[in-house]
């Protein structure tokens, strides 16, 4: 009775982690249909692979709060963040953060040295201070701040251009007030520089 009792109990185990590996694949594949299978990003979704996991999982809170509010937002990852359990977010996080992440290349090379000095000087005249002060000399990011070097310029310049519109108005100091601070021309020399970044 007792060999029978364990081997039941070994058969659970093994169903247990199968069905939490099947959760874990689904909650990645949910991912991967916007984000790319290798997590790279695709169309107007940011890459995710070689971002900072704790970025990640503030973003994924931020989502489920409705703290990121701007249509993107509300249309894809308000619903796609729902039922996702701090788990399931943590363990999503920490998978897309070891994926080897690829420089989009896609911004204007022409402003990239403009930007390359905004990133690293700051804005002395509107007061913006240099990037690299939070994200770091290669745009590598640190703790929940993001890794920006790589990410499409689309997407940066779009993500800019929000926090000068007043969404995401619940985000961290200082990005809003920063991004009001730039105008058009010196978000698209930002986002092109941090584009080309690897």
């Amino acid at each position: 009775m007792r060999l029978i009792q364990l081997k039941m109990a070994a058969v659970a185990l093994v169903l247990f982690a199968a069905s939490s590996r099947a959760d874990e694949t689904a909650d990645v594949r949910n991912c991967t249909w916007c984000h790319g299978v290798s997590g790279q990003g695709v169309s107007t979704a940011p890459r995710l692979a070689g971002q900072r996991h704790l970025y990640i999982e503030k973003e994924i809170a931020d989502f489920s709060r409705h703290i990121r509010d701007n249509p993107f937002s509300r249309q894809f990852m308000w619903g796609a963040v729902a039922a996702l359990s701090p788990q399931s977010a943590r363990e999503l996080a920490q998978y897309f953060s070891t994926l080897p992440p690829k420089a989009a290349e896609d911004g204007d090379r022409g402003l990239a040295v403009l930007g390359k000095t905004m990133y690293e000087l700051g804005v002395p005249d509107s007061n913006v201070v240099s990037c690299l002060v939070c994200h770091g000399p290669n745009a590598e990011g640190a703790r929940d701040i993001p890794r920006l070097g790589g990410l499409s310029y689309s997407y940066l310049k779009r993500r800019l251009a929000q926090w000068g519109e007043g969404y995401h108005a619940g985000g961290a100091y200082p990005m809003p007030r920063v991004a009001r601070s730039l105008s058009g021309s010196e978000i698209d020399a930002l986002a092109s520089y941090l584009s080309f970044i690897k």
